[in-house]
Formats: structure tokens, sequence, C-alpha cells
């Protein structure tokens, strides 16, 4: 039943998440891989949708309106707080202190995570297609892969980066 779901949906959600990806400003594939995931986490707990086509619509549009709330809340620095060009001794020792926390807190990821953020944070500069080939897993899903590592990630450096003195 479920790979029939997924064969009669798939070309809807492909449509629904083309149509919504532009104006939500997020990829495609992002919004389709969020909607197979929140499809799947339903059917563990509440079974399949009554109305599957009207579910998909629904959550295709949820998952846009969350990618846009996400994409007005988060801002880029104006300047990189932490500018390390022309840097002493001690801004040297701090930064190196700073990379083996990042580095340290990658290790300690569930899963994939380790390897995708390593990949990502190489010095070889690998491409996305590259890293997907050295990984083993497609493409489309490298996006929203590195989305959910970056966010554990953030929660796990949350109360370093909030133990640190204010800035100013």
């Amino acid at each position: 039943m479920t790979q029939d779901m997924v064969a009669t949906l798939r070309p809807l959600l492909a449509a629904e998440a083309s149509a919504e990806a532009y104006a939500s400003g997020a990829e495609q594939g992002d919004l389709e891989q969020a909607v197979w995931l929140r499809l799947l986490e339903r059917l563990d707990t509440d079974g399949p949708p009554v109305d599957p086509q009207g579910w998909l619509r629904r959550a295709v549009r949820s998952e846009a309106r969350r990618s846009r709330r996400t994409a007005r809340i988060e801002q880029p620095y104006a300047a990189d707080p932490a500018d390390d060009d022309g840097a002493g001794p001690e801004q040297q020792a701090m930064t190196a202190a700073r990379h083996r926390a990042l580095y340290d807190a990658v290790r300690r990821l569930p899963g994939r995570c380790p390897s995708l953020l390593a990949a990502l944070l190489s010095p070889k500069d690998l491409t996305y297609r590259e890293i997907a080939g050295e990984l083993g897993i497609s493409q489309g899903s490298l996006g929203p892969e590195r989305s959910r590592c970056l966010g554990c990630l953030r929660r796990l450096l949350t109360p370093e980066v909030a133990a640190g003195e204010p800035r100013g």
C-alpha cells in the first residue's frame, strides 16, 4: 500500500513543490523531501491520510510557509564576527580553540552527520556531486540532510556559544 501511495503521489508532489518552491525561497527537492518525511512520520503514528492528495497539498504549503518564516528570521551578519585577518597569537589561539570545539561537536553528531559535515568542511572544497558520491547518497538528499545535520550541530553548540562573553 505504501509503495502504491508513493507512486501515486510522486507526480503530484513534484508539481506542488515546483509551484511553491520559488515563492518560498526553497529548493523543490528540499520541499519534496520534507513532505515525504512528514508522510513517513504520519504513517508511523496515525496511518495513511484519508485524503492523500489533499493532505499532500496542505503539507507542501505548510513546508513552504515554514521555509519562508525561516528565511525571514535568519539574518546574515553584516561582517564576519570572528575576522581572523592580521590576528596576533592570542587571536590565533582562540581561533584554534573554536575550530577544535567545532570539530569535536561534529564528531559527536548522530548518523552520517559527522562524515557529511567533515566533507563540507574539507579543505578540498568538494562539490555536492563529489560529496554525494563519497558518502553513497543521492545528490538531491544532500541539501536536506545537510540542513538537519547543521540543526543538530547548532543545538549541540548552543550551550557552548551561549557561555561566551558578550560581544561589543
